[in-house]
């Protein structure tokens, strides 16, 4: 077989799969696999789908069926594919292989029966949460036999690296890691843990991606400076539960003691902590964010609701209470830190008065960048077995009020900062000659970005000081002259 066969990878979904496909691509490449941007090259186009929500699946499917059309041969992999296996398989035939977790480890030697031809049997879907330990620390014995996508450990040392070298100091050119970019820029993601061992009762990620597993600190920490070497400023650190960091390890606290020791990693500016748990947000974790020099003071909560009734049906905890109180807290220890959140509506028994208390909270809360999402019943949840189901038509009308309420309110959020001064992480230039980057509170891609007006001679991975001057919805323009 040629050693030119070539493969494209198209990611789908959340951070966390950004950093599995990286993953695949370091096996691929080791496997002697060559990489390309365009499909329209590949001889295999590996599509890394997302099982969240419906809409996920719809798009999952479509872009499949779009990499068939390009006339390579198209692999599923990612949480649909193994969500679904067999099932998938046989509803899609024009995938010609379906591929679980367990595939990952030779990932190589499956894209060669797949351009060779050869029929693989897709895997029958099982509960991933079976397969570890059900209490935490009793998992890590056993959590090396089980696929985790992500926790690509450090490799050995090449043979010609200087025996003289401090470790970590030459990432490019030292110790290598489980992982190959596969896009540039000065912001990554970098994964804590992967799977969830909560509850809730309209989410099906538990069950496919598993229990709750941290990955070693020492694993983290390698792979910081090797995405530092590759030229990397803030690492955006991501899981399903970061709150849980390290419960698995012995250790509630692991994540306080680890974010120091992330910002003093050689060439990273800025990191930042993704997917908190209002219900296990510890105040020294909160001090820690908030207190850190290197730290985003920056909180991503997964509220899912407000109404107390409607939260205890989703099987979580909180009313608007106790979410003002934490945010109180928050913004006591670092007044202008970001906080965004994310709320379902339309759950199956929510009254007209879950929603006005829904209303009143995003009122109170004054979030910085807010996401609601219309309930739609998942497979194999709890949720989709519950009375009180609402109409597709009133789902839809709740939507559209509770997002035209939330835009208004982080607008408003975001005309509060005109006049403070913002740390900057640039990232491309702008036509005009402007930088485009984000300051603190803002995650990539999701929560806005500011538009840096004076900043000559800086370059794209600076962070600048400048003062808000303006505002565009959750936008910012800002100065530095």
């Amino acid at each position: 077989m040629s050693n030119r066969r070539t493969v494209s990878l198209v990611t789908l979904g959340c951070a966390r799969n950004e950093v599995d496909s990286e993953e695949l691509a370091a096996r691929l490449e080791e496997s002697g696999w060559g990489l390309t941007d365009n499909a329209d090259d590949a001889d295999v186009v590996v599509v890394n789908t997302c099982g969240f929500i419906e809409a996920a699946k719809k798009d999952s499917i479509d872009t499949l069926l779009a990499a068939h059309d390009s006339g390579a041969k198209v692999v599923a992999a990612g949480c649909m594919a193994e969500r679904y296996g067999r099932e998938l398989a046989e509803a899609l035939p024009e995938a010609d292989a379906v591929l679980g977790f367990d595939d990952y480890a030779a990932i190589g030697e499956r894209l060669d029966d797949v351009l060779a031809g050869r029929r693989l049997t897709p895997h029958t879907p099982r509960d991933r949460r079976t397969l570890l330990p059900i209490t935490p620390v009793e998992r890590s014995a056993s959590a090396s036999a089980v696929a985790v996508p992500g926790h690509g450990a450090p490799a050995d040392l090449p043979a010609d690296l200087p025996a003289d070298l401090p470790d970590g100091v030459a990432p490019a050119s030292g110790p290598r890691v489980l992982r190959r970019r596969l896009g540039g820029g000065p912001v990554a993601p970098l994964k804590l843990a992967s799977g969830c061992d909560r509850r809730c009762s309209f989410c099906a990620i538990p069950a496919f991606r598993g229990a709750y597993v941290s990955r070693p600190p020492a694993d983290v920490l390698a792979e910081a400076r090797w995405l530092a070497g590759h030229d990397v400023r803030e690492l955006v650190l991501v899981s399903e539960n970061s709150t849980s960091y390290g419960k698995d390890l012995g250790d509630l606290r692991a994540l306080e003691k680890l974010l120091p020791e992330l910002t003093a990693v050689d060439g990273v500016a800025r990191v930042r902590v993704s997917y908190l748990q209002p219900a296990e947000l510890r105040p020294g974790l909160i001090e820690t964010i908030c207190g850190t020099p290197g730290v985003a003071p920056y909180f991503d909560l997964s509220f899912q609701h407000a109404a107390a009734p409607v939260l205890r049906r989703m099987r979580r905890f909180g009313d608007p209470e106790r979410f003002l109180e934490l945010l109180d807290r928050i913004r006591a220890l670092a007044p202008e830190a970001g906080v965004r959140s994310n709320f379902i509506v339309g759950f199956p028994g929510e009254t007209d008065g879950d929603v006005e208390e829904l209303l009143a909270f995003l009122s109170a809360a004054r979030l910085d960048a807010a996401g609601v999402f219309g309930y739609s019943d998942e497979d194999g949840t709890e949720a989709a077995t519950l009375d009180g189901k609402l109409p597709p038509e009133e789902i839809a009308a709740r939507v559209e009020e509770v997002s035209a309420m939330a835009e208004e309110l982080t607008a408003q959020r975001a005309e509060e900062r005109i006049g403070t001064r913002v740390e900057v992480l640039l990232e491309d230039k702008t036509p005009d000659g402007a930088f485009e980057g984000r300051a603190a509170h803002q995650a990539p891609e999701v929560d806005g970005a500011v538009v840096v007006h004076g900043a000559a001679g800086a370059s794209p991975g600076d962070i600048v000081t400048a003062t808000v001057t303006g505002s565009d919805g959750v936008d910012l323009v800002a100065d530095m002259s």
